[in-house]
This record gives structure tokens, C-alpha cells and sequence, in this order.
């Protein structure tokens, strides 16, 4: 049972409790629906502006603005509703305080964010700022990111924080992906019948031993300077029909990370180069750029003061930040402490979400306060 008075903990409370599954990841999962309408509810009682768009069948962005009275700059604060599944979690939609922390599915990845942004925005709305500040709650960050693409298309900003949890440090890029299948087909026959047979299991080694050779090879590159090098490694594998015969397929799913300076087009060649020689076709299933802001721009540098991070940084992991700012909107990544992503004990820090919600607050005094995108 939540006790706590702080308004930002009691709402990333109500947050976790709303079971929020990709439904696209998780056959059945129950997809954002009732999670909005948490927020819904909570923004009209903090007398904020609310705007609900379905960006998928069933599956609402929610837009949650604190109106300017001026002629001051739209800050732009992004988080995803969605969540990715439960399994070997006990209670995953029961919220838990424990040792300054608060527990369940989603605290970190990333309600407790979004909380924070949300209480921000009631409170500059009460400061009756020049600029408006806008909560974007989108959908389906956890796989195609289908509520913010449709976000950009409606709504733009002189700037943004996306939300994500990066431990209070001011991220200004993060990785890429690339995810791609090579296919090597074989010949079906009776496993008495090596004449007939072709095992296309044993015929997609070589290419597995050229992914490993590319593995390392990215490892031992210097890599970008605040993310460090790409990466490459296997994800899935199958193939075979029945134990007695040869396979006449196999399959192999496999991922791409990279950074800002690796194009599509080299990672093409780098695929192509795994399958020279052998009987396999590689496909690229689906891929979003890395994304990259200027470190020492004024954006970024004003977040890292407001935050006392120090320095700018990078994250490993994919954020909407790379769809926002391909929009033409200076974003950086910046979000609260603590742990679990996509595990089995998930938490974020309550006293990170109180940090992360001011920091939020006086980015909008600072940033809505006139007309001007920031460098």
C-alpha cells in the first residue's frame, strides 16, 4: 500500500498499477488504454489541457499541455506509456515502497519519468510561464514507436526532454539498430540419406563464425567517443523439422547496434559480406538511426547545469529521441535513477523522480520563457 504524500511518488504509483503490456511484443497484452486514462484523469484534476489521439486501434497518445500565456517557446517533455511483459514477476502491477525505492513493472522504463514530467508541467502551469509546456504520454516506444512517429506528424517544439531513465545524467546520443534474418536453405531428406540431404543447420555455421569475427572486430574499434563502438550478435536461431531428417531451413535473427557515422548502407555491406559465398539471403527487418546533439550546444549544456551532471553523456539503448530530433526538435535524454529495466525487480529511486521533476520545472522557466530554438 502506497502511503507517501509526494505527489510525484503517488502518481508514478497509479502509473505502475495500470497494467500497460505492448501488445504487439506480448500476445494479449493489454496495450496503453488503461494507463491513459490514468493520466487522463490526474492532468484534468491538476486543471491541465488534455488531448488524447489513437495513434494504433485502441491505443491513445495522450497530449498533455500547461498553455503559455505569451509569446514563449514550446518545451516538449516525451515518455512512453507501454511497458514490456511480466514473466517471473510476482506482483508486477502492485506498486511497492521499500528502502527509498518504489517497486513494479514500468517504475523505471519509464512511469517514474513520466510522473515526474507530468508534475512538472502542473506546476509550471501554475507559474503561468510565457511558452507552453507539453506532456507527450505515447504509445508503443517498447516496439515500433508508432506513437511517436505520429506525434511529429501533428506537433512540434523548440525543444524536448525525453524522459527515459539515464541515472540524472544529460544524454545528448544514443545508439541505433539494425535488426536483420539470413536465411539458408537446405534439402529435406531421411537422415539415413546424407546422398539427399543438405543440413542447412551446419551449412549457416560459417556465417556464424564470420558474426562472431565481426563482433570482435567492432569491439576492437575505437567507436564513437561517447558511446563507444557498434556491436553485433546473434538473437535467434532455428531450423529442422524432426530429429530423423536433415533441415531444410534455417533461420537466424540476429541485431546490429550502431552510432551516429554508421550508415544503413555500410551495414548492408557488412551483411552481404557475412553471407559471401554460401547459399543464404540476409534481409533487414526493421532498423532506427543513432541519434546525436551537439554536447557542448546551449541546449545540452543548460540541461547539464540544471541537472549538475557534470557532462554531457550517451546511452546504449534506442529512445524516441532520435525520431524528435530527425524532426528538426533539439532533444536531449534525461531521467531518473534506478534499476530492472525489462527484469524481474524493477524500481526507481524516489528521490531521483523529486530531482528529475524539479530539473523538468526549471528547464520549462528557463526554455518557455521566449520565442527561439535553442543551439
Amino acid at each position: 500500500m502506497v502511503t507517501s504524500t509526494s505527489e510525484v511518488v503517488a502518481l508514478a504509483s497509479a502509473l505502475v498499477a495500470a497494467e500497460s503490456i505492448n501488445p504487439t511484443l506480448v500476445p494479449g497484452g493489454s496495450g496503453e488504454a488503461a494507463v491513459a486514462e490514468v493520466v487522463v484523469a490526474w492532468a484534468r484534476g491538476a486543471g491541465l489541457s488534455v488531448e488524447t489521439d489513437e495513434a494504433a486501434p485502441g491505443r491513445p497518445n495522450v497530449l498533455v499541455r500547461a498553455p503559455g500565456i505569451g509569446e514563449g517557446a514550446r518545451l516538449l517533455l516525451n515518455g512512453h506509456l507501454d511497458t514490456v511483459g511480466v514473466t517471473g514477476m510476482e506482483r508486477p502491477f502492485t506498486p511497492e515502497l521499500r528502502a527509498g525505492n518504489l517497486y513494479g513493472r514500468g517504475a523505471y522504463d519509464m512511469k517514474g519519468g513520466l510522473a515526474a514530467a507530468l508534475v512538472a508541467a502542473a506546476a509550471a502551469h501554475k507559474e503561468r510561464l510565457a511558452g507552453e509546456v507539453v506532456v507527450a504520454c505515447v504509445i508503443d516506444e517498447e516496439h515500433q514507436s508508432t506513437g511517436t512517429q505520429r506525434l511529429v506528424e501533428r506537433l512540434s517544439a523548440e525543444a524536448a526532454i525525453v524522459c527515459e531513465p539515464t541515472d540524472e545524467q544529460v544524454c545528448s546520443s544514443h545508439k541505433g539498430f539494425v535488426g536483420f534474418e539470413i536465411e539458408m536453405p537446405g534439402r529435406a531428406a531421411h537422415g539415413s540419406r546424407p546422398d539427399l540431404g543438405i543440413d542447412a543447420i551446419a551449412a549457416i555455421g560459417p556465417v556464424l563464425t564470420r558474426l562472431g569475427e565481426l563482433a570482435q572486430a567492432l569491439r576492437s574499434s575505437p567507436g564513437d567517443e561517447l558511446l563507444g563502438p557498434g556491436s553485433v550478435h546473434a538473437s535467434l536461431i532455428s531450423g529442422g523439422q524432426e530429429y530423423s531428417s536433415y533441415p531444410a531451413r534455417c533461420l537466424l535473427t540476429a541485431e546490429r547496434r550502431t552510432v551516429p557515422g554508421e550508415s544503413l548502407e555500410l551495414i548492408q555491406a557488412e551483411l552481404d559480406a557475412l553471407v559471401a559465398g554460401t547459399e543464404a539471403n540476409v534481409r533487414v527487418t526493421f532498423s532506427r538511426d543513432p541519434f546525436r546533439l551537439d554536447p557542448n550546444g546551449q541546449f545540452t549544456q543548460t540541461l547539464v547545469r540544471l541537472a549538475g551532471a557534470g557532462a554531457a553523456a550517451g546511452v546504449p539503448f534506442w529512445t524516441d529521441a532520435a525520431l524528435l530530433a530527425a524532426a528538426g526538435i533539439p532533444t536531449v535524454v534525461y531521467g531518473p535513477r534506478g534499476g530492472g529495466a525489462h527484469g524481474v525487480e524493477e524500481w526507481v529511486e524516489l528521490a531521483s523522480l523529486e530531482r528529475c521533476s524539479r530539473v523538468y520545472l526549471e528547464a520549462a522557466r528557463r526554455f518557455c520563457a521566449e520565442r527561439g530554438a535553442p543551439d
